[in-house]
C-alpha cells in the first residue's frame, strides 16, 4: 500500500510540474528532462509513470474536463437548477471560481489549439450541444411556452452566456489586459447579463428577421460594390 501511495505522489509531482511548464512556455519548448528536474525526480522515473510527453499533456487536459463535468462543481450545480437567465449572476460568480482555480489547465486549451489543432480538446467541445440540451431543452422549452421567454433560442443563450463568461475571466486575468472592455469586471458582467436579459431593442419591438451578409463584389444598399 505505502508503495503504490509512493508512486502515485510521484506521478502527481510530474504532472505539477509538467502543468507549470506547460502553462508557461507552451508544449514544445518544455522537454521530459525539464518536467524531471522540475518534479525533483530521475527522468526514467517519469518515463516509469508516462510513455511520452504528450501522455502527461493529454492526461492533464482530460483531468480538467473531468472536472467540467463532475455534478459536484458549483457550476453545475447552478446548471442542474436550470434557472436560466434568473441565475446568469450565480454563473458568472461560478465561471470565474474555476477560472482563478484552474487558469493553468485553460491555458493548455489555447496550447492544443496552436500545437496540436486542437486534437485533445476536440472532443470536449464537440459534445458541448449535447450535454447543455440534455439539462436545458424540456424546463426552457415550458417557460417558453408560457411566454416567460423571448424569441431566442434559450438553449443558445445558455451556451453563449457559459463561454463568453469563460472567455471574459480569462482574458481578464491571464492575458495581461485587465479590463479589456473598459470597464471593470463587475460592470462588464452586469453590461453582458442585461444585454443577455433585455437585449438591444426598446421592450415591446418585435425582433427583426436574419438577413443574409453582403457578399464580396455584390453591390450594396448605396449602390457601390465592395471591393
Amino acid at each position: 500500500m505505502a508503495v503504490q501511495e509512493s508512486r502515485n505522489a510521484s506521478a502527481e509531482e510530474v504532472l505539477k510540474a509538467a502543468l507549470d511548464l506547460f502553462s508557461r512556455q507552451g508544449y514544445g519548448a518544455t522537454t521530459m528532462r525539464q518536467i524531471a528536474e522540475k518534479a525533483g525526480t530521475s527522468l526514467g522515473n517519469v518515463y516509469h509513470h508516462f510513455k511520452n510527453k504528450e501522455e502527461i499533456f493529454a492526461t492533464l487536459l482530460d483531468r480538467y474536463f473531468q472536472v467540467l463535468l463532475d455534478p459536484k462543481l458549483r457550476l453545475n450545480q447552478v446548471f442542474s437548477r436550470a434557472a436560466f437567465p434568473d441565475d446568469l449572476e450565480e454563473m458568472a460568480t461560478a465561471i470565474e471560481e474555476v477560472v482563478d482555480r484552474f487558469g493553468r489547465e485553460i491555458m493548455l486549451i489555447y496550447i492544443d489549439v496552436i500545437e496540436f489543432s486542437g486534437k485533445h480538446v476536440r472532443w470536449f467541445y464537440e459534445t458541448m450541444a449535447e450535454r447543455f440540451h440534455r439539462i436545458y431543452d424540456a424546463p426552457l422549452k415550458e417557460r417558453k411556452e408560457r411566454g416567460e421567454l423571448g424569441e431566442v433560442d434559450p438553449v443558445f443563450a445558455v451556451m453563449l452566456s457559459v463561454r463568453w463568461f469563460f472567455y471574459f475571466f480569462t482574458v481578464e486575468k491571464y492575458f495581461g489586459v485587465p479590463m479589456h472592455f473598459g470597464m471593470d469586471p463587475q460592470q462588464a458582467v452586469h453590461e453582458f447579463i442585461k444585454v443577455l436579459r433585455c437585449g438591444l431593442l426598446p421592450r415591446g419591438r418585435p425582433c427583426p428577421p436574419a438577413r443574409e451578409p453582403a457578399k464580396e463584389g455584390k453591390a450594396t444598399k448605396g449602390g457601390r460594390a465592395r471591393s
